[in-house]
């Protein structure tokens, strides 16, 4: 058991700022890092856990010290889920939103710069699609949860595809 409940509580505080710290970093990683996770990513995650695990029991190692942060860890994850299926600005906040990569066959460099991807990568997911390029997509879009969605631009709608066309056109 704890040693006093003064204890408990500090665990409760300590995991909660835990929480709320690698919640942040996280979210400040970037889309692509929580969607696509790499080898190197994995690595991070096992040691990162690691790592804050001692800052939330502090010297309290015993069972009932781990089952405390883990009720907290599991409470503050259902209270921010709840908060984003409720708040639309703190889901924003918590999640993010999705980012235009590409609009009519025209890559947005500054896009991918800011979301730390490679033009490569975005071929690679095009492939992936069954894609053969990216002047075939009328929009390409980094989701939030990582992934890679494409609208081709055979695939819009007839009326859409005039006015797509008749903006590519008056660009070039």
């Amino acid at each position: 058991m704890f040693t006093t409940w003064m204890t408990a509580l500090q665990i409760v505080a300590r995991t909660g700022a835990v929480y709320l710290l690698v919640l942040v970093g996280v979210r400040l990683t970037g889309k692509r890092e929580v969607g696509q996770m790499t080898p190197f990513d994995l690595t991070l995650l096992l040691l990162l856990s690691n790592s804050v695990q001692n800052a939330m029991t502090g010297p309290d190692t015993s069972l009932m010290g781990g089952a405390v942060a883990a009720v907290v860890l599991l409470s503050l994850n259902y209270l921010v889920a709840e908060l984003s299926g409720i708040n639309r600005r703190f889901r924003r906040l918590v999640q993010g939103s999705p980012s235009l990569l590409i609009h009519d066959g025209q890559l947005i460099t500054d896009h991918l710069q800011r979301e730390h991807l490679t033009v490569d990568e975005v071929l690679r997911s095009l492939r992936e699609h069954g894609i053969g390029s990216i002047s075939e997509v009328a929009i390409g879009v980094l989701e939030v949860d990582g992934s890679l969605s494409f609208l081709k631009l055979d695939e819009l709608p007839e009326s859409v595809r005039a006015r797509h066309r008749a903006r590519f056109l008056k660009r070039n």
